[in-house]
């Protein structure tokens, strides 16, 4: 734990609240993820708040990222979440950006029949042969998301017949198929058990689930379905307004 703050009492404009808050934060820094956090008794005691203030200062550190509540358990030191940014990369370099070492374990591998799902995203008919290739993917090691990636065979011919490749979006620039668009849909679930065990997770934690389709011009090379733990991966979404000239209304 970092050198403990003493809230500094000579200075009454400063919200309960936020004497709380900065004095957790001191407590904090440094600390190892995981490590417990001073319990909403112990801070009631200290600060002689109610605890209504205590719960506001925590909830704020929660909000920052820098604690997290684990229901049942506390509240505890946050672990570091990965930021993706949306934009069309691979998960190898989405990691390779925040200096954290990408890994993968293959589940599956195996050549399917199209459903009429990944058949329409593909732009096949339903019944040809795909290419099913689920993975886990970890960062230092640690499970991050689990990957149902779909190809057409017509388009990656002999995929299977050779090692699988540490990167698609590398065998897929070797073949001049780099995805140069894309888009992804993002909805918020639960995990599944079977899913949870993979990840490492209760079952029932929130989780992010993406669906994208990959596209080298025209081609749709790629559709999957990965499913990322909500306590270790942030999606980042840079915004713009349209410049269209026109002042803003206020």
């Amino acid at each position: 734990m970092g050198e403990v703050i003493t809230p500094d009492r000579s200075r009454p404009a400063v919200h309960k609240h936020v004497q709380v808050r900065e004095y957790v934060r001191g407590l904090i820094q440094g600390a190892e993820p995981g490590s417990p956090a001073p319990s909403e008794r112990e801070l009631v005691h200290h600060f002689g708040v109610a605890r209504m203030t205590v719960r506001q200062a925590l909830d704020a550190l929660v909000a920052e990222g820098l604690l997290e509540r684990v229901p049942g358990r506390g509240t505890f030191v946050a672990r570091a979440k990965v930021d993706a940014q949306a934009r069309l990369s691979s998960y190898t370099e989405e990691m390779a950006r925040r200096g954290m070492k990408p890994d993968s374990r293959t589940l599956l591998a195996r050549m399917e029949s199209a459903g009429p799902g990944v058949a329409r995203a593909l732009e096949i008919a339903e019944g040809e042969r795909v290419v099913h290739w689920q993975r886990l993917r970890l960062a230092d090691g640690v499970p991050m998301c689990l990957e149902d990636a779909y190809l057409a065979d017509s388009i990656v011919p002999n995929f299977l017949e050779q090692p699988l490749p540490s990167s698609l979006y590398t065998e897929l620039s070797r073949r001049d198929l780099l995805p140069t668009w894309g888009e992804d849909s993002v909805d918020a679930h639960l995990a599944r058990r079977d899913e949870a065990d993979l990840l490492a997770i209760p079952e029932g934690s929130p989780v992010l689930r993406i669906a994208r389709r990959a596209f080298a011009g025209n081609i749709a090379v790629e559709v999957s379905r990965s499913t990322y733990r909500s306590d270790r991966f942030t999606l980042w979404v840079p915004l713009a307004r349209p410049h269209n000239g026109s002042s803003p209304r206020r």
